[in-house]
């Protein structure tokens, strides 16, 4: 090889039923070094039309899912590449993938929770407070063993111009409906003045 680094040509497609025990797989197999959510067989079955699975010589070597969490947020969820074909880009790929698929079907924005918040940014998210994603407590984080102790970030990338991702009611999710004084949109800095 001489120093250069020999690339597999690597394709993308929606998972099939057919690539549910790969899948599994590969989530199972990196749950300790990606800092992923368990899944069951059959979760990831249910749910496999939701997947993106990089293929490269006839293996899966890398999936996400873009889970619906409102008519308007989906998430990017359980997104790994296999230790091998990792640093071909294939991670970024599977997340422009959601992200032209999301906006086909008509979400605002993508979001993702995750323990390493730099890879999404360099992908244009933005780490937001996690009460700015509603959908993402009210669905998984209330029953979480971690809830209020987490320690990932809230990311989201708006899929189509003009979208931005605010809870209306924040107070409401977090707080558990007690009243909260109002938000203060533009903080102003404050300027020193030699005396």
């Amino acid at each position: 090889m001489n120093g250069i680094l020999e690339q597999t040509v690597v394709t993308f497609r929606q998972a099939s039923g057919a690539d549910a025990a790969a899948v599994h797989q590969l989530i199972a197999d990196n749950l300790e070094v990606g800092h992923l959510l368990p899944r069951t067989v059959d979760d990831v079955t249910a749910n496999i039309a939701r997947f993106t699975v990089a293929i490269a010589d006839g293996a899966v070597v890398g999936c996400a899912e873009l889970a619906p969490l409102s008519g308007e947020v989906a998430e990017v969820r359980s997104l790994v590449v296999t230790e091998r074909s990792r640093g071909q880009h294939i991670g970024p790929r599977l997340v422009a993938h959601l992200a032209e698929s999301g906006a086909a079907k008509g979400y605002a924005t993508l979001c993702a929770f995750t323990h390493d918040p730099s890879h999404f940014v360099r992908l244009g998210f933005t780490i937001v407070p996690h009460m700015w994603v509603p959908e993402k407590i009210e669905r998984d984080c209330r029953s979480c063993a971690q809830f209020r102790t987490c320690g990932q970030y809230a990311v989201t990338l708006p899929l189509r111009d003009g979208a931005q991702i605010r809870p209306e009611r924040p107070a409401a999710v977090i707080y558990g409906g007690r009243a909260v004084g109002g938000r203060r949109y533009n903080i102003e800095r404050l300027q020193l003045v030699p005396a």
